[in-house]
């Protein structure tokens, strides 16, 4: 049997491939971003996620899949990962993963959840916890490619020390024309923030999103709970479901 094609185009089957790590960022007292060199990387689009597996000295092996953070960047890819306490994966790969070791990656994964760069229409992006993460690759992506698509993001966190990017957010809604950056904060806000801490609902989709007639395209990644709701939210609001593009992730280390 020959490999698989599309449309004609040859697709290659997806390879495992030895990483080593390059660079470490502090995110949040949970979180990190690491920087992985990817000797023969193939690219990516902003919105795919890899799967990393751990070999451990018996044999046993742990996968998990990560989305990536940044755009295609030549052989060198980003993470951001968030520790999980009783996970088989991101307490390694927080704690013990040190510079110059190895770590296996397949990918990249997903061909819906992504963003192109030749996209002109408004995009809306809406983040529930860590699943700001492809949503920043479309950002970064965004400006790399110097898009004039304008963008705004929605992002519900549990509290300001909860934000990934924090500092690069704020400097990106100040300098990037074109894009906006809202907060929601459910369980604690920063002093002089307007409202209440609360869960996303209608008023803040409405009210910070894009009109259904200017037929955006929305992309809500986080918990499943939070997917769905946002999801529901915005073909409540007249977004046609072609329109709106999700990923959720479960509590998975």
């Amino acid at each position: 049997m020959g490999a698989p094609t599309t449309g004609g185009r040859v697709i290659a089957p997806l390879t495992w491939r030895v990483a080593r790590l390059a660079e470490r960022r502090i995110e949040t007292p949970t979180a990190q971003t690491l920087v992985l060199d990817v000797p023969g990387w193939p690219g990516h689009v902003a919105g795919q996620h890899v799967d990393v597996r751990l070999t451990a000295p018996d044999g046993y092996q742990a996968a998990r899949s990560y989305s990536l953070a940044a755009p295609a960047d030549g052989e060198r890819i980003e993470l951001t990962v968030q520790k999980v306490p009783d996970g088989e994966v991101s307490p390694y790969l927080i704690d013990v993963w040190a510079h110059g070791d190895p770590v296996e990656v397949r990918g990249p994964v997903g061909g819906w959840f992504v963003w192109r760069t030749e996209e002109a229409a408004p995009v809306l992006l809406i983040a529930g916890g860590s699943g700001v993460v492809p949503l920043m690759a479309m950002v970064r992506a965004r400006r790399a490619a110097g898009s004039r698509a304008p963008f705004r993001l929605i992002y519900s966190a549990r509290t300001p020390d909860d934000v990934f990017y924090a500092e690069e957010l704020r400097r990106r809604a100040r300098d990037d024309q074109g894009l906006d950056v809202t907060y929601v904060y459910t369980r604690q806000a920063p002093e002089g923030w307007r409202g209440e801490p609360h869960r996303i609902g209608l008023a803040d989709v409405n009210s910070h999103g894009w009109p259904p007639d200017l037929e955006p395209l929305c992309y809500v990644c986080g918990p499943t709970g939070f997917v769905e709701t946002v999801a529901d939210l915005l073909v409540g609001l007249g977004h046609p479901t072609r329109r709106v593009r999700t990923e959720r992730f479960g509590p998975t280390g």
